[in-house]
């Protein structure tokens, strides 16, 4: 078969989710997170690729990288030529994926009620409960930050001492991580936007992401919860949805003078491939960015329980 039909005959025949499954068997189907027209696949820490296109086409949500099954195996290879990839994609011509599923990351079984009404029957926190007590003893949070998330409604307690941390998508509670002395996971059955965090009225300038809720409130108490930044966590990876929202905010921000954007993602290999894609999302907003980093293979809480300051 002539070289180029023999090109388009196995991006015809070859989904890059079977090349996922068969030549880096580290991936793993996330059915809960993924929709229709965006299957999502996990492998280490910070690690997600998007599925789409039919299976045609792929983009990994913390860079530019993007394109079809080719793309994909150089992106999982870089050491392969051209030559290489394709005696590597000859074998998957048909194969049909199996989508083996991502390890559950909550513990939890998928509940019939929706997350938002789940959440709405959860206590708020209040001085000396439990949740408030993990916060404040174990992760050095101050009465004045739990007060304000409080009234704020982004964080409630939760099952055994764990408190629980909403994402919102305009004004529903879509997703709920959840985070205690002996489990860290989240709610089934919800899809992840933004955890928001501001501790005061008014429209801000500045935009901070973190990415968990607990570093976004200890970067806010080292920051004494400045008035003019909404404080954000995607909780890990970004999805289509933290995307959307990430971009909805900068897009808001664009509009205000001075306005700027700023990664406080971790100090470590993943934190960095989230603050470079936190950067070319504010380029193109075309937001003024920053990095705003902890010290090194150090998130935001550690800092604060550490006694630091910035």
């Amino acid at each position: 078969m002539p070289e180029d039909r023999e090109l388009d005959a196995l991006r015809a025949a070859v989904t890059c989710s079977a090349v996922l499954e068969n030549l880096a068997a580290t991936w793993r189907f996330d059915a809960r997170e993924s929709t229709r027209n965006a299957l999502k696949y996990r492998s280490g820490p910070g690690e997600v690729l998007i599925i789409n296109h039919d299976g045609k086409g792929w983009w990994d949500p913390l860079s530019n990288a993007k394109g079809d099954v080719f793309d994909l195996v150089q992106h999982l290879y870089p050491d392969l030529n051209f030559g290489e990839v394709r005696k590597k994609l000859r074998p998957l011509v048909g194969l049909t994926p199996s989508y083996p599923a991502a390890p559950p990351r909550d513990g939890l079984r998928k509940a019939d009620r929706p997350v938002a009404s789940r959440w709405s029957g959860r206590p708020r926190l209040r001085p000396g409960s439990p949740a408030w007590t993990y916060l404040h003893q174990q992760r050095a949070l101050s009465g004045a930050v739990l007060e304000a998330a409080t009234a704020g409604d982004v964080v409630r307690e939760g099952h055994l001492g764990s408190a629980w941390f909403a994402h919102h998508d305009n004004g529903t509670v879509t997703h709920v991580e959840i985070r205690g002395s002996a489990y860290k996971g989240s709610l089934s059955g919800g899809h992840k936007t933004l955890f928001q965090f501001k501790a005061h009225r008014g429209y801000p300038r500045r935009l901070v992401i973190a990415e968990a809720p607990i570093d976004t409130l200890s970067l806010a108490l080292l920051e004494q919860m400045r008035g003019d930044t909404l404080y954000v966590a995607t909780g890990g990876g970004m999805g289509p949805g933290t995307l959307r929202a990430l971009e909805g905010l900068l897009a808001a921000m664009a509009r205000v003078k001075g306005a700027e954007a700023a990664s406080a993602a971790d100090a470590n290999d993943a934190g960095e491939r989230f603050a470079r894609r936190h950067a070319e999302l504010a380029a193109a907003a075309g937001v003024a960015f920053m990095r705003l980093r902890p010290p090194d293979n150090l998130d935001w809480n550690d800092v604060l329980t550490k006694g630091g300051n910035l």
